[in-house]
């Protein structure tokens, strides 16, 4: 999705697949920018199916949206694939900021990088957290950041240990095949939500449930949008 995009548009957008309950484009919590993907929830699933038959590779702002349905997602709203890393022996001036900027080279940071701190002075402990949505963003990011320095200390960064394992970490070769087989549905632009899923999710702003009549009405353009060439429409494009 283009920068412009917002839940209003989203919404607005995809009303015309059918009635929609909700919109969720993620955000990062440090720049507040979305990350170029978002999820709508529909009525039911023949609305969702529909949506994607209609809307996918449609161009909005310059742009073909990819339009097909959500893998399960973990609390943050993001795929959470086990590409979590450890990284440790940090100078006191590294803070959540630094993280994120440092490795988001390498790929999508899948929510804020966690620094873990002390709960009375505040203080760093040395140690963070971060996770990408995919294996190969975090083992380019071990190869090439272990052992080196930030703010003149060398750091230390491996596969974060399982929470509730006996020291296995992760990166496992399990871990890496369920990925892969899931490689489709990982960053959907314009995913659609499995039916139920984010009932309790917060209306945007300004935003009005839509009638119970929008149901099924033919596409009208949008701002910025182009409609695919004829033999496009309805067709799903591999990702």
């Amino acid at each position: 999705l283009d920068e412009r995009v917002d839940d209003a548009l989203l919404w607005e957008l995809m009303l015309q697949a059918g009635p929609v309950v909700n919109v969720h484009i993620p955000k990062d919590k440090l720049t507040q920018d979305h990350q170029g993907y978002g999820f709508v929830e529909f009525n039911n699933p023949s609305n969702a199916e529909y949506a994607i038959k209609i809307m996918n590779m449609i161009m909005l702002y310059g742009k073909p949206i990819k339009v097909n349905k959500a893998q399960q997602l973990n609390k943050t709203g993001t795929i959470d694939v086990g590409a979590n890393l450890f990284v440790g022996n940090l100078d006191p001036d590294v803070d959540e900021k630094t993280l994120y900027d440092t490795f988001s080279v390498f790929g999508v940071i899948t929510g804020t990088p966690k620094l873990m701190r002390d709960p009375e002075t505040g203080e760093s402990r040395g140690f963070g957290f971060l996770s990408f949505d995919c294996f190969e963003a975090s083992d380019a990011a071990i190869a090439a950041m272990d052992g080196q320095y930030i703010c003149n200390r060398s750091i230390s960064v491996t596969y974060a240990i399982k929470k509730g394992s006996k020291g296995e970490r992760h990166g496992s070769e399990a871990e890496r095949l369920l990925a892969a087989k899931n490689t489709t549905a990982v960053r959907p632009y314009g995913a659609m939500y499995p039916p139920g899923y984010g009932a309790g999710m917060p209306m945007a702003p300004g935003m009005m449930p839509p009638p119970a009549n929008m149901g099924g009405m033919p596409m009208m353009p949008m701002p910025g949008m182009m409609m695919p060439p004829a033999n496009m429409a309805g067709g799903i494009l591999p990702m």
